[in-house]
């Protein structure tokens, strides 16, 4: 292995650098973060980089583009000094040294310091809004400004701008004759709108001022890990937590959504059928100004506190009190007690529904958001087996045909999905997986038993991932469902994570910890016909347009993704169901899809969406403004209306989950407003008609 010698050096250098140097300061863990990192790196990842000028100039790259990828606070005086450690990043990493990433902060809060006391200069005198001037929008397109009279020009401009769409908003409002902007002057509102600009830049730059040492570091950490591949991340420890939240769909608290509003924290959602919702005192809007545990007489006043400190202190175990001090929405202040318990998010799991077709069909349709698996709870809820009780109910009121909605499903548990792929074959392979040196793993279903045999369609996007981009590859080789997918691919997630926890690579010197967790890419997904999901995803066999038609999306966009490859197919087959007449099925769909209303106005706006991304030069003239939004507007009302109506009729329940929905508002509150959606998916409506045919064609 040609980083074995690589590897060796790193782990000796960290087991050294810990045995010589006990920890006496904050330096010493961040050389053990980076030290452990590229350890871990270097022996598991998939595809592993040498440690060299090559790297160092990629995460040069990548960090200043997050250090000030909108060139605002930083000149290319600043950028001459810091270029000067393009090629020394590797070396600085090896030694465990931060000195790059200490000068890079020094810039940017020069910046920040100098550049805060512009924007409140120049937002304190009006704007003219006529004549030619143009800005810039993409800051790919713009360079550093040359120095600090440049730098303020970007400011003066970007200011106007912000302000202009905002005075431009508040003009329709007036002509709306709209009671709070109709007795208004134009320079009154041009002044207001000004001071909303100020608002937004006063709180952006209060969280600035927030930013710890180690929010500094994770940045710097991550550019070293997401130059591997873009799902190489390092997780301080309360990002490891919030992600076991999202995987398991359950977590322990007041089940409420926060965030940062200025110096307060403001609750963003109340979760349905959470301990908040239950008691019914906390509001969405409402701004929580203290904490105290428990029947604690002592407050923790969390004005100014960052967002990730607050939910620390909100979360807690089952059963436990909170006290929240609460401004609320409508006025006046609040103590509020709530009781945490287990919130789960249930609109992460599966669940179906009924759809009575004109053409007197019986279509089960089911939803699965996520693959989601309960790892820190031995009995907790795994997708393949909710999917197969779901199954199992359309099976008994005799459904036709079935769709798997798998829109947006960002993938998850890897056990899950080869047992969920099983349940549409007989027993056989779903999956190869490969480590970097050792050949592909053949990941099978072992169980010879169909637990649905009828006709399949999996509905796919451009953000159906991973897991997601398996189970559709898999049944796509088999020929046992039909892929539907809203754009020409999904998103091209061909790899498989594992967490490693850095406190294991660092003995003893517990000073030092908790140092948090790497992610990182250890395997990569194949096909059992041998080609990768990476980078291309899998391509519907039946594409539907959507907005995103005419841009790269997914695996595309990232800067450093794994590469598209491909292995020796496997055996397959399966006897279960005929995908007959597809040929066919296609042009039908494609017929319709030309001749319907809402497509074809989904075409234009994926045009229009494209052409406004490639023009980033604007005048910085109101009146081409005005002109220009309000024809955008009035394109984006006409392409909303069209998405207003009902278009899949008799959408029921099943029988069987009624008395659930009788016994729990919350539940029923969550399922009304998903049948709702539901009836409006035109997406679902050409798929209902997609199934059709494969009844009908044979």
């Amino acid at each position: 292995m040609k980083n074995r010698g690589i590897l060796l050096s790193l782990g000796v250098a960290v087991v050294l650098f810990l045995a010589f140097y006990p920890p006496f300061d904050n330096a010493h863990k961040e050389a053990a973060l980076m030290e452990s990192i590229l350890t871990e790196i270097n022996y598991y990842h998939y595809k592993p980089l040498e440690i060299n000028d090559e790297l160092s100039e990629k995460v040069y790259d990548l960090f200043m583009d997050r250090l000030d990828g909108g060139r605002r606070w930083l000149t290319q005086h600043d950028i001459d000094q810091l270029s000067r450690w393009r090629a020394e990043l590797d070396n600085e990493a090896q030694q465990g040294t931060y000195s790059f990433l200490d000068l890079a902060v020094q810039l940017q809060e020069a910046g920040i310091d100098k550049t805060e006391s512009w924007y409140k200069e120049i937002l304190a005198k009006p704007f003219s809004f006529d004549g030619d001037e143009t800005i810039e929008t993409s800051s790919d397109k713009k360079p550093f400004a040359k120095d600090d009279a440049g730098l303020r020009e970007y400011w003066e401009q970007s200011l106007k701008w912000e302000t202009m769409t905002r005075l431009s908003d508040k003009l329709i409002s007036k002509e709306k004759e709209e009671e709070e902007y109709v007795d208004k002057t134009i320079e009154e509102l041009e002044a207001e709108a000004r001071e909303d600009v100020l608002e937004v830049f006063d709180n952006w730059y209060n969280r600035l001022g927030k930013r710890k040492r180690s929010d500094h570091v994770s940045m710097y950490l991550n550019a070293f890990t997401n130059i591997f591949d873009p799902h190489t991340e390092y997780y301080e420890p309360i990002d490891k937590q919030n992600f076991d939240i999202g995987m398991s769909g359950r977590f322990e608290g007041i089940g409420a959504r926060l965030q940062p509003d200025g110096e307060f924290t403001k609750v963003s959602e109340i979760i349905v059928g959470g301990p908040a919702w239950k008691a019914g005192e906390l509001k969405k809007s409402d701004k929580i100004l203290k904490v105290a545990q428990g029947d604690d007489l002592e407050w923790t006043d969390i004005t100014g506190m960052v967002l990730n400190d607050v939910v620390q202190l909100i979360r807690g175990a089952p059963d436990t009190k909170v006290r929240l001090y609460v401004k609320k929405a409508e006025g006046g202040t609040e103590e509020i007690s709530i009781i945490r318990d287990i919130v789960v998010t249930s609109e992460s799991f599966a669940k179906s529904l009924i759809i009575e077709t004109e053409t007197d069909e019986s279509i089960g349709y089911l939803r699965l958001p996520k693959f989601y698996a309960d790892f820190q709870n031995r009995n907790g809820r795994r997708c393949a087996k909710d999917v197969a009780i779901e199954l199992d109910k359309l099976k008994e009121v005799g459904v036709d045909g079935i769709i798997l909605d798998l829109r947006s499903n960002g993938g998850g548990s890897l056990r899950d999905v080869v047992k969920m792929s099983g349940f549409f074959v007989e027993e056989g392979p779903m999956v190869q997986v490969k480590s970097r040196s050792r050949k592909p793993e053949v990941l099978t279903d072992d169980d010879p038993s169909v637990k649905y045999d009828g006709p399949l369609i999996v509905m796919v996007n451009q953000f159906s991932a991973s897991a997601s981009e398996i189970l559709a590859a898999a049944l796509q080789d088999y020929e046992r469902a039909v892929i539907v997918g809203t754009g020409n691919s999904t998103f091209g997630k061909g790899t498989v994570q594992r967490f490693f926890d850095l406190d294991a690579v660092v003995r003893g010197n517990p000073e030092l910890k908790p140092l948090g967790n790497v992610k990182l890419t250890v395997q990569k997904f194949f096909r059992v016909n041998g080609g990768s999901t990476q980078l291309k995803g899998v391509t519907p066999d039946i594409v539907l347009p959507n907005t995103w038609l005419y841009i790269d999306t997914g695996e595309k966009e990232e800067e450093f993704p794994l590469q598209w490859t491909q292995i020796a197919p496997v055996e397959y087959s399966q006897d279960v169901y005929s995908l007959n007449g597809l040929p066919q099925i296609r042009e039908r769909s494609a017929a319709r899809v030309r001749n319907n209303d809402v497509f074809k106005g989904v075409y234009d706006r994926a045009k229009k969406i494209k052409e406004q991304r490639d023009d980033s030069k604007h005048l910085l003239n109101l009146e081409a403004y005005q002109a220009q939004d309000k024809a955008w507007k009035n394109e984006s009302e006409m392409y909303e209306k069209l998405f207003g109506e009902e278009v899949v009729s008799n959408v029921q329940n099943l029988e069987i989950d009624l008395p659930a929905f009788a016994a729990d508002e919350s539940k029923k509150a969550r399922n009304d407003e998903w049948i709702k959606g539901v009836k409006k998916d035109v997406y679902l409506k050409e798929t209902l008609n997609i199934i059709h045919d494969m009844l009908v064609i044979k």
